[in-house]
Order: C-alpha cells, then sequence, then structure tokens
C-alpha cells in the first residue's frame, strides 16, 4: 500500500513539473505513467456488454433478439462463413479506442500493449469455457510491415497476454504472405480478398490436435481471422478462438447496442 502511495504522489508531482497532453483528448496529463493517456480516456474504453452473436460476438441489431434468453446465431455465423470457432473482443471501435490502438500500431507507445493484454485476460477468463487454448498466436503481419514498423502490434500484445494465462506464445506459427494492398479504405468484398489465402503455417510446422487462440487488434469484417483459421486448420489445429481488442460496430448493429443500453438510437 505504501508503494502504491509513493508511485501515486510521485505521478502527481510529476505531472505538475513536466505537463504533458493526454494523447488522446489533449487535455493535460494528471498522472505520470508509461501510458500517455488521461484517466478519463482510458475509463472510457469499456468493455462490451450487449447481447451478441454466441459465436463471433457480432451485436445484435434486433430489439427482438434482445429478449432471447439462449441467444441464437448471427445471419453470418448461421451460414457457416467463419472458420473459426469461437470470438469475442473487449471493446467497440470507439474514436478513443481507434486513437489508443493507433498510438501502438504506429507510433509505438508499446507499454499500451500490456493494458490491451490484461483487458484481453479479463475477457478470456469471462468466457473461459470457450476460450480453452493450448497454445498462442498473434496474427501476424507482413515482413514488409515488419521492417517498416519493428515490431508486429499483435505480438506485442499477445506475449504479455500468453504470460499471464500460462500459455505458449508462438509468434513463428502463421506468416503473412501477400501484404495488404495500399489502398487506405477497402470495400468489404476488397477486404476478404486481400487476406484470402494471405496466411499460411511456417513451412514445416505443424500444430496437430492443439487449441489455437489467435490474437489481434481489431475485428472489423472478421476476415483477417478467418483466413488466419484456414491456415492453422489445414495444419492441424483442433480448435481456433479469437480475441481482439476492439470490434468494428457497423451502423446497423449499432441499433442493437443503444437499445441494450437503454438509450434511444441517433
Amino acid at each position: 500500500m505504501l508503494r502504491a502511495y509513493l508511485e501515486n504522489v510521485c505521478g502527481a508531482l510529476a505531472s505538475v513539473l513536466f505537463p504533458a497532453p493526454c494523447r488522446v483528448c489533449g487535455e493535460l496529463l494528471d498522472t505520470a505513467t508509461r501510458i500517455p493517456i488521461c484517466r478519463s480516456c482510458l475509463a472510457s474504453l469499456r468493455p462490451l456488454s450487449f447481447p451478441c452473436c454466441s459465436r463471433c460476438g457480432r451485436p445484435f441489431a434486433s430489439p427482438v433478439a434482445l429478449q432471447v434468453e439462449n441467444l441464437p446465431l448471427c445471419h453470418i455465423c448461421r451460414r457457416g462463413l467463419y472458420d473459426f470457432d469461437f470470438a469475442r473482443s473487449y471493446g467497440a471501435y470507439t474514436e478513443g479506442m481507434t486513437r489508443s490502438i493507433m498510438l501502438l500500431k504506429y507510433e509505438g507507445v508499446t507499454p499500451l500493449a500490456a493494458w490491451f493484454a490484461a483487458a484481453l485476460k479479463a475477457i478470456f477468463h469471462t468466457n473461459r469455457e470457450q476460450c480453452l487454448a493450448d497454445v498462442v498466436v498473434p496474427v501476424p503481419a507482413h515482413a514488409l510491415r515488419l521492417r517498416e514498423r519493428g515490431y508486429n502490434h499483435a505480438e506485442l500484445i499477445a506475449k504479455p497476454l500468453a504470460r499471464s494465462l500460462g500459455l505458449p506464445c508462438r509468434s513463428y506459427l502463421l506468416v503473412r504472405s501477400r501484404p495488404r494492398p495500399d489502398k487506405l479504405k477497402l470495400t468489404l468484398r476488397e477486404r476478404w480478398r486481400s487476406v484470402r489465402g494471405a496466411y499460411t503455417i511456417r513451412h514445416g510446422l505443424r500444430v496437430d490436435n492443439l487449441r489455437v487462440l489467435l490474437v489481434d487488434d481489431v475485428l472489423t469484417t472478421g476476415a483477417t481471422l478467418d483466413a488466419c483459421s484456414r491456415a492453422l486448420r489445414k495444419a492441424g489445429a483442433a480448435r481456433v478462438v479469437a480475441l481482439t481488442v476492439a470490434r468494428a460496430i457497423s451502423r446497423r448493429d449499432s441499433v442493437g447496442v443503444e437499445l441494450s443500453r437503454g438509450k434511444p438510437n441517433a
């Protein structure tokens, strides 16, 4: 307790002597920590709590679905389009969450990786039965992207998560053999085409009968997780589950989110 108290005092003193802006909202930081985000912005990165697809975690847009006790599958999972068995995300891909992930992904604010890992650990334990795994595998970056940034942000999140769960992290298992298109924004069809066959198991390796926990930053369409899962299945994986820091929520799906929170849809 004394150590925590002294750290808080030192943090408060440092924030007065060396004021710095929050990298999300721009207000002055109220504490001196390795994460340059104020308490208010960190608190805004809340876990998702609305009813969702029991398989992929997609929020339900229909208000009728919110009254169902045994929640059904979404229309995508009913059609069997995803190859992974289960997926969950910590929070919605809000403006604050987007900025926070960008700080790690593009600006090298690596202490955020531990914060994201702790958030995913909580989601893992909430869904422990579905998330049981033998190995943690981050979604890989292409070699060109690795040379450009010097690191794979998904791996930075996966490593502390694996340590906290007592599981091995096998960053080398998956390889991205084809880079993402240069186009900044991709259509739904382009997203799926860009990752189809883009991931493979490293030559000579197998994951026979292993339960794999995939880790990534954002679930947008599910195409990347699906492509990784197919590569892992081909190499012998018995089960593939996925955890992401954030989930992009479409305008249509946001209706269900607002209803579940008791708010009118704007």
